[in-house]
């Protein structure tokens, strides 16, 4: 598993990006900021793909400003945030919680703007990125996986960043209940449950 540590300090210490090659094309791209585009970029990706963090990693490296939820914004305020960029030379990131295409501007002279800037675009997590963020998530709530779970478990997950970061509360949530650790048969049973077909079983 490989990780980047973030310049961010939290209450659990520095955050971290999990990679996998999937990954690997959006840190090349925000690493390149000197190449966009009118120093501009849009940074999509499906929940929970870590599109917030990665902003923040952006903005205090230095690298450039990033503005999180930009298509939430105003359009005027998103407007002078790109003039801005140009007249400092500073790149401009937005982030878009909308998936590609799907950010419909009505303001022609921002549309056309931003019509030019560089798509960056978050998919789905390769294998070696799901190993990642399965072990980041059971880590987190203190949960211990082995090797053979994480490789049952990775044929047979959700393959999207806040499906497994669901998928690892229920574990947790049948493990508290269970007073049990995490086994094949648990793991089973999550993702029964996950998929909707779990039936509880008389203990």
């Amino acid at each position: 598993m490989s990780q980047i540590a973030l310049p961010l300090v939290t209450a659990r210490g520095a955050e971290t990006v999990v990679l996998g090659p999937s990954l690997v094309p959006v840190i090349d791209a925000l690493q390149s900021a000197d190449r966009w585009p009118f120093r501009t970029a849009i940074l999509t990706g499906p929940p929970r793909s870590g599109k917030s963090l990665l902003a923040r990693w952006f903005a205090e490296s230095g690298a450039g400003e990033a503005v999180d939820s930009a298509d939430a914004l105003p359009e005027d305020e998103v407007f002078h945030r790109w003039n801005r960029a140009q007249a400092n030379g500073r790149p401009l990131l937005l982030v878009s919680n909308r998936a590609a295409g799907a950010w419909q501007i009505t303001l022609p002279d921002l549309a056309s703007r931003l019509g030019a800037a560089l798509l960056i675009e978050i998919g789905a997590p390769d294998d070696e990125l799901l190993a990642g963020l399965i072990a980041e998530h059971a880590a987190r709530r203190g949960l211990v996986l082995g090797d053979q779970t994480v490789a049952y478990l990775l044929p047979r997950i959700e393959r999207s960043h806040a499906g497994i970061e669901l998928l690892i509360e229920t574990l947790d949530r049948l493990s508290l209940e269970r007073k049990s650790p995490v086994t094949i048969s648990l793991v089973r049973d999550a993702l029964a449950e996950r998929s909707g077909e779990f039936q509880p079983r008389l203990l």
